[in-house]
Order: structure tokens, then sequence, then C-alpha cells
């Protein structure tokens, strides 16, 4: 029994659209190649989201703590100090590097 020409392209096609699509589900940008890559991203993406959210909850107290209706007098003292440098002459200042 031969095939017939027509039978043998389908054939012929199904089976390179079946390597194509194998390929794409093995090497492709969604494929499992890329699972241990976008693991890897995801896990860098989270700390930095950690690390960002701690620093904006920091700005946020010291905003907080700015409120025009109810400023902090020490963080103010602490801020004109910095900002104007503003010394009585008998105080002694004492500077804490921020890390």
């Amino acid at each position: 029994m031969r095939r017939q020409p027509k039978e043998h392209v389908k054939q012929s096609f199904a089976l390179v659209l079946l390597v194509v699509l194998t390929v794409g589900a093995i090497a492709g940008p969604t494929g499992m190649l890329a699972w241990a890559e976008n693991s890897e991203v995801l896990s860098d993406r989270q700390t930095r989201i950690a690390m960002l959210t701690e620093k904006r909850d920091g700005l946020k107290n010291r905003v907080d703590l700015l409120d025009p209706n109810g400023a902090d007098p020490d963080l103010v003292s602490e801020l004109v100090r910095k900002d104007l440098g503003v010394i009585h002459p008998d105080e002694i200042v004492v500077t804490l590097e921020d890390e």
C-alpha cells in the first residue's frame, strides 16, 4: 500500500507543527526553561519590594511627624539645626552616621 501524496503532506505538516509546539513549550519565553529564570527574578523583586516598603514606611512616619497641625518638636528642631546650621554657643552636637 502506498500512501497518497496528499496524505503524506498532511502528516508531514502535523509532525512539523507538533515539533514547533514542543520546542516552544520547552524553550519559549514561557516555557519550562524560563521557569527557573522567572522564579529567580520574582524572588529578587519580592526582596526589593520588601526593602522599598520598609523605606516608604519610614518616610511616611517622618511625614506624619512633620504634620503642620502637630509637628514633633524634637524632629523639627533636628531638621532646622541640620538644614540651617543653627546651634547655640553652649550646645554640644553629637552626629550619628546614617546606615
